[in-house]
């Protein structure tokens, strides 16, 4: 992997083999199934926090990083914030799922570092979990949101891992490791290191230019190290 002329954005990545985007799309669709079911604390948390801290009286909801659907089961939205919501992804094989878990659900294939088809100030919610750490060119997704976010009452909430901590080292250890390397006979790592490109100390940096943070809870523990813990929610407002 290289990284741009700035030195860090965007990240360069090498092309994948045709076997390679194969597995990686299949793993992608395989983990997002797994991961709620026998994982359950950690989803509880991951999709939990974006719920708890929803601004009141939102309307329009933008998640981004959609997947499977997995957030929309914990959303408690009425029907007329249902039909404001619009799903992102930009793996095709995971909308297609999403649209037949939730048919009466906007859905958009599309890569959020790049412009999406919406006017300024369009949403008044933004929802992205486990996202950011996957985006080669962050600022600009992050500039995007910003647009996107309406500037008087719109708020972002965002869920990122705690990579590069000894914890969630161990943990992805005994689960998304183990299953990868189980499953296609290979080593996870080259998944692992393409997926996982920005870590805690290069993505809060970057919001921070962008958006105010204005609530942080760390899981499990609130003790607030990325060393000993798994997830870290945020709250953001965007900055004028």
């Amino acid at each position: 992997m290289s990284v741009g002329s700035d030195g860090r954005w965007p990240k360069r990545l090498a092309p994948l083999t045709e076997e390679q985007q194969r597995i990686s799309d299949d793993f992608m669709r395989l983990w997002h199934e797994v991961l709620p079911k026998r994982f359950g604390l950690v989803e509880a948390f991951n999709h939990g926090y974006p719920v708890r801290h929803a601004p009141p009286g939102f309307m329009r909801t933008l998640e981004l990083g959609a997947g499977l659907g997995e957030h929309l089961t914990h959303e408690r939205l009425t029907p007329e914030q249902a039909r404001e919501y619009v799903a992102v992804d930009i793996r095709p094989n995971m909308i297609d799922r999403l649209r037949e878990r939730f048919p009466h659900i906007r859905t958009v294939t599309a890569d959020c570092q790049h412009p999406l088809p919406f006017p300024d100030g369009y949403f008044d919610r933004i929802v992205a979990v486990h996202l950011l750490e996957h985006l080669p060119d962050l600022p600009s997704a992050l500039r995007e949101m910003h647009r996107l976010c309406d500037p008087q009452r719109g708020q972002v909430t965002v869920v990122i891992p705690c990579e590069g901590g000894l914890l969630y080292a161990l943990a992805r250890r005994l689960s998304a490791q183990r299953i990868f390397e189980r499953r296609y006979r290979q080593p996870y790592r080259w998944l692992v290191e393409r997926e996982h490109l920005n870590r805690p100390g290069e993505i809060i940096p970057e919001i921070e230019r962008f958006f105010t943070i204005t609530h942080r809870r760390f899981f499990p523990l609130i003790v607030p190290s990325v060393t000993i813990n798994l997830c870290i929610g945020m709250t953001l407002r965007p900055k004028a």
